[in-house]
């Protein structure tokens, strides 16, 4: 896993940030050769504005509790990186890989031994008490040897862990860019801390929320954000539980059980796993992001290809402007899955929620789906945006998009291939 951290150009405040590069963009994407669940490059951010006593202890303490759950989901070779459209804003910043000094000593390693690594620019001003942290994404590891595969790859390695990336989305300090975090850590009193994550990256947001909420004093405010992480556990086309059966490999093989201590002894140890469980048990402020017809998902949680053997949903699952009738019922099935999912939380004052109709996964990290002009938006307000009012509690926000295809805003992923079956 990796951190990262930017440093503001702006006149004002810099926030110290963790966080994941969002989806790729909304045009054609070609995904990667490895199984992740997020279609762009993730990786473990830290964003901060001055130097805090203990802060090397609880980057350490945050990785190793996310390490297994958030590998990263890009398999490229070191030194490539990802460039976003700037939109007429200055160009984004690129930050420098830093290992984790004594890790190896403490056990604290990526899969192949080798030290875990973060990506950080240092904050100032205002903004040196303002955190956000953001967890990486890319699949997990159901087995050894998918562990052993990966180890020869930045999923589990920091020997390929890219050496400069750039800071975009959620992370951006530009203000044009990201207006939500940007004013969000623009206050000069009291410490703040944003744990936000994508993809696999999500998901681990909602398992260790609570626990950064521990890690950091009690007269801060700690809010979390889940992006795309929201997996739903749901027949697939042909009947059974595939992800269900994933999630149980990973369970048993991490040992995660007595993690979840929410979860009930009724339940199997994959069950226990999805956050519709987990977020059970969540007592920190939370912000569910999640498209209604997540990419991933209807790739690998719906309609796998071991569950299509005659390949009916390979158009579909590229481009869901070429599902057919039947099979655009289906997805409207499954979004009233997540919607009845999530219920529940709708309920929670403090939590927010921003379920859009597009297709696509994980949208804090790109630049696009953020905030720009051409991003999606619900009842006028764009992600970014939503978020801040959420935050700070300017008001309840709980979007929910009509069924596709309603929203002339969304950016919907065309693939130029499938994923492999994660």
């Amino acid at each position: 896993m990796r951190a990262t951290a930017a440093r503001s150009t702006n006149r004002g405040p810099s926030t110290n940030h963790y966080t994941l590069l969002p989806f790729a963009n909304n045009l054609t994407l070609m995904p990667s050769s490895s199984t992740a669940p997020a279609t762009h490059r993730l990786r473990l951010w830290w964003r901060r504005r001055g130097a805090t006593a203990g802060a090397a202890a609880f980057v350490a303490a945050l990785l190793a509790a996310a390490f297994f759950l958030t590998p990263s989901r890009d398999a490229s070779a070191p030194g490539n990186t990802t460039s976003y459209p700037s939109y007429g804003h200055r160009l984004p910043k690129l930050v420098d890989l830093t290992l984790v000094d004594g890790a190896k000593e403490k056990g604290a390693v990526c899969l192949d031994g080798t030290p875990p690594g973060y990506h950080w620019l240092p904050g100032f001003g205002a903004g040196s008490d303002k955190w956000l942290l953001h967890l990486e994404g890319g699949s997990w590891c159901r087995n050894l040897t998918v562990c052993g595969q990966r180890k020869k790859t930045n999923l589990g390695s920091s020997d390929y862990m890219e050496r400069r990336v750039e800071f975009v989305g959620i992370l951006s300090d530009d203000e044009l860019q990201n207006p939500g975090t940007f004013i969000l850590f623009d206050i000069s009193s009291g410490c703040r801390a944003f744990l936000t994550g994508c993809s696999a990256g999500g998901l681990s947001t909602y398992i260790h929320c609570d626990d950064f909420r521990a890690l950091v004093p009690k007269a801060s405010t700690v809010k979390c954000l889940a992006d795309g992480g929201f997996f739903l556990d749901v027949e697939d086309i042909s009947g059974r539980r595939y992800m269900r059966s994933f999630y149980n490999d990973v369970a048993r093989l991490q040992d995660v059980r007595k993690k979840l201590i929410h979860c009930s002894s009724d339940l199997e140890p994959g069950q226990c796993f999805f956050p519709r469980e987990v977020a059970k048990g969540i007592s920190t402020p939370m912000f569910i992001l999640n498209p209604a017809y997540d990419v991933w998902q209807v790739e690998h949680v719906l309609s796998p290809e071991g569950s299509d053997p005659e390949r009916l949903w390979e158009n579909c699952r590229l481009d869901i402007t070429k599902c057919d009738s039947k099979q655009l019922e289906t997805l409207q099935g499954f979004r009233k899955e997540l919607l009845d999912a999530i219920s529940e939380f709708k309920k929670k004052k403090d939590w927010g929620m921003f379920i859009d109709s597009c297709y696509i996964h994980c949208q804090s990290m790109n630049p696009l789906t953020w905030h720009s002009p051409s991003a999606p938006r619900i009842n006028g307000k764009t992600i970014a945006e939503a978020v801040g009012d959420w935050f700070f509690n300017r008001r309840e926000v709980k979007e929910i998009d009509c069924e596709y295809p309603c929203n002339p805003t969304c950016h919907n992923a065309v693939l130029s291939r499938p994923y492999k079956e994660a």
